[in-house]
């Protein structure tokens, strides 16, 4: 997450990050796996499909598929073969959760198959849950236990969960339901908010990166007119002030200025345009 949030387009910031919604566009999510020369199309409807160069990885952005999964990512060490893993992301899952997961995945890529084609490192095949739920713990989230084959780990204000199920899973189910190793939700689990989904072979440093972008505490702009981009009477919503002028910027405005002409009102900054001059409002 930038630094200098304040810049941002946007007029109200939202927090908890994770009772933010999607910003309604997939171009900031696309963009690393376009920067590792994944191949786009679109088809009649409107999806977009990226394809890796050796077809190892590919992903949906699907705004036109017929249930809510808007995003799904998946993997192949045998590109005619079913996915080792897959990862799916539903329509009104903050977007910023989404670019976390394909940024390191385009990293992953960079470093090479071993990096994501691989599936977990123990004798059970079963991932170890620690690397992923690390951050989480360190920022204060709890571990809970919602059932005997599953754990959770909960924000402070329980409105959103990370649950990992232990035990024998379809591998086929996992692709297509929420019946899968890991998932993720924020508000009540049977009506969720937003919630992601990952299969048991994904990576743990890709789901990393998720779990750290969610338990970021810094807030996440957004418009404050389109509520569908937060989760209405939920979210804590302050307003973007606009950074403050450095001396520097100060010291350039007064030799800009003619010593003759008298000084100007400052508009108060908005979201909005400045009308054209002559204008009656």
């Amino acid at each position: 997450m930038p630094s200098h949030i304040d810049a941002l387009d946007g007029d109200v910031h939202v927090f908890p990050r994770y009772l933010a919604s999607t910003t309604g566009t997939g171009d900031p999510a696309l963009a690393p796996l376009l920067q590792i020369a994944c191949n786009l199309h679109h088809d009649d409807l409107g999806n977009a499909y990226l394809t890796a160069p050796d077809h190892t990885v590919r992903l949906g952005y699907l705004p036109e598929s017929e249930d809510d999964g808007m995003w799904r990512v998946t993997a192949y060490k045998d590109p005619f073969g079913p996915p080792l893993w897959g990862v799916c992301f539903n329509e009104t899952c903050p977007t910023e959760f989404v670019t976390a997961f394909t940024t390191a995945l385009a990293e992953a890529y960079r470093q090479g198959p071993m990096n994501y084609l691989t599936g977990p490192d123990t004798t059970d095949g079963v991932p170890d849950p620690l690397p992923v739920i690390t951050p989480l713990l360190v920022r204060g989230w709890r571990i809970d236990h919602p059932h005997w084959d599953a754990f959770a780990v909960q924000s402070p204000d329980e409105l959103a969960t990370l649950q990992y199920n232990t035990g024998d899973l379809d591998p086929e189910a996992e692709l297509t339901t929420r019946e899968t190793r890991w998932e993720l939700w924020a508000g009540p689990p049977d009506f969720p908010y937003w919630y992601a989904t990952a299969s048991t072979n994904t990576p743990t440093v890709l789901l990393k990166a998720v779990t750290e972008c969610i338990s970021d505490p810094a807030p996440l702009p957004r418009w404050r007119e389109e509520i569908f981009s937060y989760i209405e009477g939920k979210a804590q919503l302050t307003p973007i002030r606009p950074p403050a002028p450095s001396p520097l910027d100060v010291q350039r405005a007064a030799i800009r200025r003619p010593a003759t002409r008298p000084a100007a009102s400052v508009p108060r900054w908005s979201t909005t345009s400045r009308p054209a001059t002559g204008t009656r409002r």
